[in-house]
């Protein structure tokens, strides 16, 4: 009788677990559900940022003589600093203003470390909160979208880290005859974050175009009409926002930039192709590329075709 009580109960499971699933074919949560379970995920996710804070913690003097290389590395005429040599130990060349400063830059340093060494671990934790809201083919997406993104954005950062030299430089030459610069920590700092933001976010660009041709936004044939206005706006954008006026800072940023565009050129080329040889032209849904030929659709009208031949200059 136990036994029968037994398979009695797991069947009743059984039971109401296949209805419940046909109930809920997609398994949706409700609305408490999902708050709990963010909840979850951001507990999770501080935990993980503060454990890896207190090894930033410990690891601050490696981290802060890594960061303070790029202003070693100027001569000591341009530090304005008497005996200091280019890339030996800068001693104390750079300056805080309060008592808490030297606190403060600890904390920001550590955190900042702790996010990077964290990376993967809340990276997971928000993948893992949206992904089942998600259908098969976005998440694959979703996975080609971050792997690419996070080297792109680290490619960036590493070149940027590599002309920071060069700008100070720049910088700091401004400065007139007879006064000595007195460069605070927080604004060395900020200086870095700067750079390495806008390497970082100029890298992204070309996964943009990517995600506009993904989005029937940006066809190929669009890209080729707009491939000089674009190469010429990565060119003025790197002008802009590298500091240090040489060729060789601005093509630091501009010929990896060109390259990816190039790149996301020719991958909007291969996709488009595709999609037409599955759904048929994009400039006339429905009709394939034989019968846009066929018809005519893609030669210029009669009275296009006489105006371009008279011209303004005949």
């Amino acid at each position: 009788m136990l036994d029968d009580g037994l398979s009695a109960a797991e069947a009743d499971r059984g039971a109401g677990f296949a209805l419940g699933h046909r109930g809920n074919p997609e398994a949706r949560m409700p609305l408490m559900e999902h708050i709990r379970e963010l909840r979850n995920r951001i507990i999770k996710v501080a935990v993980a940022l503060l454990i890896g804070s207190i090894i930033g913690w410990f690891i601050y003097p490696h981290v802060w003589d890594f960061l303070q290389q790029p202003f070693c590395k100027l001569p000591a005429s341009t530090r304005s600093i008497p005996g200091a040599k280019p890339g030996g130990n800068c001693g104390r060349e750079l300056y805080v203003t309060g008592i808490f400063d030297a606190l403060f830059l600890r904390l920001q340093v550590a955190i900042a470390t702790g996010v990077i060494i964290t990376l993967p671990i809340w990276l997971y934790q928000l993948w893992a909160f949206i992904a089942p809201g998600l259908y098969r083919r976005e998440r694959r997406w979703a996975y080609y979208f971050v792997g690419s993104a996070v080297p792109l954005f680290l490619l960036g950062a590493t070149l940027a880290y590599f002309a920071m030299t060069r700008g100070l430089h720049f910088l700091l030459d401004m400065v007139p005859a007879n006064v000595t610069p007195l460069i605070t920590i927080n604004t060395y700092l900020g200086y870095a974050e700067a750079m390495l933001l806008i390497f970082g976010v100029a890298f992204e660009m070309p996964l943009v175009f990517v995600l506009l041709n993904l989005a029937g936004v940006l066809t190929h044939e669009r890209f080729k009409k707009w491939r000089r206005g674009i190469i010429f706006c990565v060119f003025a954008f790197a002008a802009v926002f590298t500091p240090s006026p040489d060729p060789i800072s601005m093509l630091l940023l501009a010929v990896p930039c060109v390259v990816l565009v190039e790149g996301s050129e020719v991958f909007a080329w291969i996709h488009d192709r595709r999609k037409e040889a599955r759904l048929g032209s994009l400039a006339y849904p429905g009709l394939s590329q034989e019968e846009v030929a066929q018809y005519g659709l893609d030669r210029p009208l009669e009275g296009e075709s006489a105006g371009r031949s008279t011209g303004p200059g005949s």
